[in-house]
Protein backbone atom coordinates (compact mmCIF):
# COMPACT_ATOMS: atom_id res chain seq x y z
CA UNK A 1 0.00 0.00 0.00
CA UNK A 2 1.59 3.29 -1.19
CA UNK A 3 1.59 6.16 2.00
CA UNK A 4 0.04 9.05 0.14
CA UNK A 5 2.15 11.14 2.22
CA UNK A 6 3.75 14.69 3.45
CA UNK A 7 6.58 15.48 5.70
CA UNK A 8 9.03 17.73 6.96
CA UNK A 9 12.56 16.38 8.54
CA UNK A 10 14.64 18.98 10.14
CA UNK A 11 17.06 20.22 12.50
CA UNK A 12 17.12 23.13 15.14
CA UNK A 13 20.61 23.90 15.49
CA UNK A 14 20.20 26.33 18.53
CA UNK A 15 19.48 23.06 20.50
CA UNK A 16 20.34 20.29 18.39
CA UNK A 17 16.72 18.63 18.47
CA UNK A 18 15.86 16.61 15.52
CA UNK A 19 12.53 15.87 14.44
CA UNK A 20 9.99 14.71 11.25
CA UNK A 21 6.05 15.84 11.31
CA UNK A 22 4.05 13.70 8.59
CA UNK A 23 -0.01 13.64 7.76
CA UNK A 24 -1.07 11.04 5.19
CA UNK A 25 -4.68 9.19 4.39
CA UNK A 26 -3.24 6.22 5.73
CA UNK A 27 -3.83 4.47 9.27
CA UNK A 28 -1.21 5.06 11.82
CA UNK A 29 1.74 6.89 9.73
CA UNK A 30 3.83 7.49 12.87
CA UNK A 31 4.43 3.69 12.93
CA UNK A 32 6.13 4.06 9.20
CA UNK A 33 7.60 7.32 8.13
CA UNK A 34 9.50 8.48 11.24
CA UNK A 35 13.20 7.91 12.10
CA UNK A 36 15.99 10.03 14.32
CA UNK A 37 18.06 9.66 16.65
CA UNK A 38 19.54 12.21 18.59
CA UNK A 39 23.27 13.45 17.88
CA UNK A 40 22.96 11.75 14.49
CA UNK A 41 20.15 12.84 11.76
CA UNK A 42 16.18 12.13 11.15
CA UNK A 43 14.58 10.27 8.04
CA UNK A 44 11.02 10.44 6.73
CA UNK A 45 10.36 7.07 4.59
CA UNK A 46 7.59 6.88 2.72
CA UNK A 47 5.46 5.87 -0.85
CA UNK A 48 5.41 2.89 -0.90
CA UNK A 49 8.06 2.77 2.09
CA UNK A 50 11.00 0.71 2.38
CA UNK A 51 10.97 1.16 6.69
CA UNK A 52 14.80 -0.51 6.51
CA UNK A 53 15.78 3.07 5.31
CA UNK A 54 15.38 4.47 8.82
CA UNK A 55 17.84 2.10 10.91
CA UNK A 56 19.95 1.62 7.88
CA UNK A 57 20.04 5.59 7.06
CA UNK A 58 20.79 6.41 10.79
CA UNK A 59 23.62 4.12 10.86
CA UNK A 60 25.36 5.63 8.26
CA UNK A 61 24.73 8.90 9.31
CA UNK A 62 26.34 7.91 12.66
CA UNK A 63 29.62 6.71 10.25
CA UNK A 64 30.30 9.88 9.33
CA UNK A 65 28.20 9.75 5.58
CA UNK A 66 26.66 12.43 4.45
CA UNK A 67 22.54 12.78 3.84
CA UNK A 68 23.56 12.86 0.38
CA UNK A 69 25.28 10.06 0.51
CA UNK A 70 22.89 7.85 2.70
CA UNK A 71 20.86 8.52 0.25
CA UNK A 72 22.46 7.60 -2.64
CA UNK A 73 23.90 3.93 -0.77
CA UNK A 74 19.95 3.18 -0.04
CA UNK A 75 18.50 3.81 -3.66
CA UNK A 76 21.20 1.48 -5.09
CA UNK A 77 20.16 -1.15 -2.80
CA UNK A 78 16.83 -1.34 -3.37
CA UNK A 79 15.38 -2.86 -6.30
CA UNK A 80 12.36 -1.13 -5.65
CA UNK A 81 13.88 2.40 -5.43
CA UNK A 82 11.83 3.86 -7.91
CA UNK A 83 8.49 3.18 -5.90
CA UNK A 84 10.27 5.15 -2.44
CA UNK A 85 10.48 8.98 -1.60
CA UNK A 86 12.59 10.05 1.77
CA UNK A 87 14.05 13.22 3.15
CA UNK A 88 16.95 13.19 5.61
CA UNK A 89 18.49 15.74 7.42
CA UNK A 90 21.65 15.30 9.79
CA UNK A 91 23.01 16.80 12.72
CA UNK A 92 24.82 19.17 11.03
CA UNK A 93 22.09 20.89 8.94
CA UNK A 94 22.45 19.07 5.82
CA UNK A 95 19.66 17.49 3.91
CA UNK A 96 18.43 15.70 1.02
CA UNK A 97 15.06 14.71 -0.36
CA UNK A 98 14.81 11.54 -2.92
CA UNK A 99 11.57 10.77 -5.09
CA UNK A 100 11.27 7.75 -7.42
CA UNK A 101 10.31 7.88 -10.69
CA UNK A 102 7.23 5.68 -9.75
CA UNK A 103 5.99 7.99 -7.18
CA UNK A 104 2.33 8.81 -8.02
CA UNK A 105 1.51 12.46 -9.16
CA UNK A 106 2.09 15.21 -7.25
CA UNK A 107 5.52 13.59 -6.50
CA UNK A 108 8.63 15.74 -5.47
CA UNK A 109 10.95 17.61 -2.26
CA UNK A 110 12.51 20.52 -1.43
CA UNK A 111 15.53 20.92 0.96
CA UNK A 112 16.32 24.42 2.36
CA UNK A 113 19.03 24.89 5.14
CA UNK A 114 18.47 22.41 7.94
CA UNK A 115 15.35 20.40 6.38
CA UNK A 116 14.20 18.62 3.63
CA UNK A 117 10.18 18.46 2.85
CA UNK A 118 8.40 15.78 0.32
CA UNK A 119 5.31 14.49 -0.43
CA UNK A 120 3.35 12.55 -2.92
CA UNK A 121 -0.02 11.70 -4.09
CA UNK A 122 -0.30 15.82 -3.43
CA UNK A 123 -2.73 18.46 -4.42
CA UNK A 124 0.49 19.79 -6.08
CA UNK A 125 3.96 21.41 -5.77
CA UNK A 126 2.00 23.94 -3.64
CA UNK A 127 2.29 21.88 -0.52
CA UNK A 128 5.88 20.83 -0.31
CA UNK A 129 6.43 24.80 -1.03
CA UNK A 130 4.08 25.69 1.75
CA UNK A 131 6.18 23.17 4.12
CA UNK A 132 8.91 24.66 3.47
CA UNK A 133 8.01 28.65 3.44
CA UNK A 134 6.31 27.62 6.61
CA UNK A 135 8.86 26.42 8.11
CA UNK A 136 11.38 28.92 7.25
CA UNK A 137 9.05 31.62 8.53
CA UNK A 138 7.70 30.20 11.53
CA UNK A 139 9.41 30.97 15.25
CA UNK A 140 9.37 29.10 18.22
CA UNK A 141 11.18 25.83 19.38
CA UNK A 142 11.22 22.94 16.58
CA UNK A 143 8.20 21.11 17.34
CA UNK A 144 6.10 23.94 17.19
CA UNK A 145 7.79 24.85 13.64
CA UNK A 146 7.31 20.73 12.03
CA UNK A 147 3.50 21.55 13.32
CA UNK A 148 2.80 24.99 11.83
CA UNK A 149 4.94 23.73 8.53
CA UNK A 150 2.45 20.49 8.66
CA UNK A 151 -0.76 22.54 8.75
CA UNK A 152 0.61 25.13 6.27
CA UNK A 153 1.02 21.90 3.70
CA UNK A 154 -3.00 20.75 4.33
CA UNK A 155 -4.20 24.52 4.20
CA UNK A 156 -2.80 24.26 0.69
CA UNK A 157 -4.17 20.98 -0.24
CA UNK A 158 -2.45 18.31 1.65
CA UNK A 159 -2.77 14.62 0.04
CA UNK A 160 -5.36 15.04 -2.39
CA UNK A 161 -6.94 11.88 -1.17
CA UNK A 162 -7.65 13.13 2.31
CA UNK A 163 -6.90 12.79 5.79
CA UNK A 164 -6.32 9.89 8.13
CA UNK A 165 -3.19 10.33 10.73
CA UNK A 166 -0.64 12.58 11.27
CA UNK A 167 2.44 11.85 13.64
CA UNK A 168 5.20 14.01 15.41
CA UNK A 169 8.54 12.90 16.64
CA UNK A 170 11.48 15.37 17.94
CA UNK A 171 14.61 13.88 19.51
CA UNK A 172 17.16 15.49 21.89
CA UNK A 173 19.87 13.59 24.17
CA UNK A 174 18.41 12.55 27.33
CA UNK A 175 15.56 14.38 26.40
CA UNK A 176 12.62 11.11 27.13
CA UNK A 177 10.71 10.90 30.18
CA UNK A 178 12.96 10.96 32.96
CA UNK A 179 16.15 11.08 30.56
CA UNK A 180 16.32 7.08 29.97
CA UNK A 181 15.94 7.74 26.26
CA UNK A 182 15.96 10.74 23.21
CA UNK A 183 12.18 10.56 22.39
CA UNK A 184 11.72 14.24 23.45
CA UNK A 185 8.63 14.07 21.83
CA UNK A 186 6.65 11.06 20.06
CA UNK A 187 2.92 12.34 19.18
CA UNK A 188 0.46 10.22 17.36
CA UNK A 189 -3.22 10.95 15.65
CA UNK A 190 -4.24 8.29 13.90
CA UNK A 191 -7.78 7.60 12.33
CA UNK A 192 -8.60 11.26 13.03
CA UNK A 193 -10.96 13.54 10.68
CA UNK A 194 -8.54 16.14 11.41
CA UNK A 195 -5.24 14.77 12.74
CA UNK A 196 -3.28 17.69 12.07
CA UNK A 197 -5.43 19.67 14.77
CA UNK A 198 -5.56 16.71 17.36
CA UNK A 199 -1.41 16.66 16.71
CA UNK A 200 -1.67 20.61 17.71
CA UNK A 201 -3.80 19.68 20.58
CA UNK A 202 -1.75 16.77 22.07
CA UNK A 203 1.40 19.10 21.36
CA UNK A 204 -0.33 21.54 23.83
CA UNK A 205 -0.94 18.68 26.55
CA UNK A 206 2.94 17.60 26.24
CA UNK A 207 4.07 21.22 26.88
CA UNK A 208 1.90 21.28 29.54
CA UNK A 209 2.61 18.06 31.40
CA UNK A 210 6.19 17.58 31.02
CA UNK A 211 7.00 21.02 29.86
CA UNK A 212 8.72 23.74 32.41
CA UNK A 213 7.84 26.45 34.39
CA UNK A 214 8.55 29.67 32.69
CA UNK A 215 10.09 32.04 35.75
CA UNK A 216 7.19 34.95 34.20
CA UNK A 217 4.24 31.84 35.22
CA UNK A 218 4.76 31.51 38.31
CA UNK A 219 2.12 33.06 40.56
CA UNK A 220 1.65 33.53 44.47
CA UNK A 221 -0.91 31.42 46.23
CA UNK A 222 -2.90 34.42 47.63
CA UNK A 223 -6.17 34.03 49.45
CA UNK A 224 -8.11 34.40 46.14
CA UNK A 225 -6.49 31.46 44.73
CA UNK A 226 -5.98 29.42 47.20
CA UNK A 227 -10.35 29.20 47.48
CA UNK A 228 -10.39 28.70 44.04
CA UNK A 229 -8.37 25.93 44.03
CA UNK A 230 -10.09 25.04 47.03
CA UNK A 231 -13.83 25.06 45.34
CA UNK A 232 -12.19 23.28 42.35
CA UNK A 233 -10.66 20.71 44.28
CA UNK A 234 -13.80 20.21 46.63
CA UNK A 235 -16.31 20.03 43.21
CA UNK A 236 -13.87 16.97 42.21
CA UNK A 237 -13.72 15.15 45.25
CA UNK A 238 -10.29 15.98 46.98
CA UNK A 239 -10.74 18.58 49.24
CA UNK A 240 -13.36 18.27 52.37
CA UNK A 241 -12.21 21.33 54.28
CA UNK A 242 -13.86 24.75 54.47
CA UNK A 243 -13.66 26.75 51.67
CA UNK A 244 -11.44 29.71 53.57
CA UNK A 245 -8.71 30.92 51.09
CA UNK A 246 -6.48 29.08 53.37
CA UNK A 247 -2.98 27.40 51.70
CA UNK A 248 -2.87 25.17 54.86
CA UNK A 249 -1.68 21.41 55.13
CA UNK A 250 -4.76 20.14 54.60
CA UNK A 251 -5.06 22.08 51.56
CA UNK A 252 -1.64 21.62 49.76
CA UNK A 253 -2.01 17.75 50.58
CA UNK A 254 -4.86 17.72 48.76
CA UNK A 255 -3.49 19.57 46.00
CA UNK A 256 -0.77 17.42 45.72
CA UNK A 257 -2.84 14.29 45.65
CA UNK A 258 -5.38 16.38 43.12
CA UNK A 259 -1.77 17.55 40.81
CA UNK A 260 -0.86 14.02 40.73
CA UNK A 261 -4.20 11.93 39.93
CA UNK A 262 -4.08 14.80 36.57
CA UNK A 263 -0.58 14.06 35.74
CA UNK A 264 0.45 17.80 36.75
CA UNK A 265 3.24 16.39 39.47
CA UNK A 266 6.22 17.74 37.06
CA UNK A 267 4.86 20.92 37.30
CA UNK A 268 4.32 21.64 40.93
CA UNK A 269 6.19 24.36 42.64
CA UNK A 270 7.74 24.39 46.45
CA UNK A 271 6.08 26.27 48.62
CA UNK A 272 2.55 28.89 48.01
CA UNK A 273 2.95 29.16 44.59
CA UNK A 274 1.49 27.56 41.22
CA UNK A 275 2.15 27.67 37.66
CA UNK A 276 -0.27 30.01 35.66
CA UNK A 277 -0.42 27.50 32.99
CA UNK A 278 -1.10 24.65 35.53
CA UNK A 279 -3.92 27.44 36.73
CA UNK A 280 -5.69 28.05 33.57
CA UNK A 281 -6.11 24.06 32.91
CA UNK A 282 -7.62 23.61 36.23
CA UNK A 283 -9.74 26.55 35.50
CA UNK A 284 -11.27 24.99 32.31
CA UNK A 285 -11.22 21.59 33.15
CA UNK A 286 -14.31 20.11 33.60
Amino acid sequence: MKLSTFSIVALDPATGDLGIAVESKFLSVGAVVPWAQAGVGAIATQSWANTSYGPRGLRMLKRGLTPRQVGAKLVASDKGATQRQFGIVDARGRAFTYTGKGCYDWAGGVTGKHFAAQGNILAGARVVDALAETFVATRGNLAERLVAALAAGQVAGGDRRGQESAALLVVRKEGGYAGFNDRYIDLRADDHPQPIDELRRLLDLHHLYLGKTNPDDVLPIGDNIARELQTIMQARGFYKGTINGTWDDATRTAFREFAGVENLEDRLLEGAFIDRVVLEFLRRTP
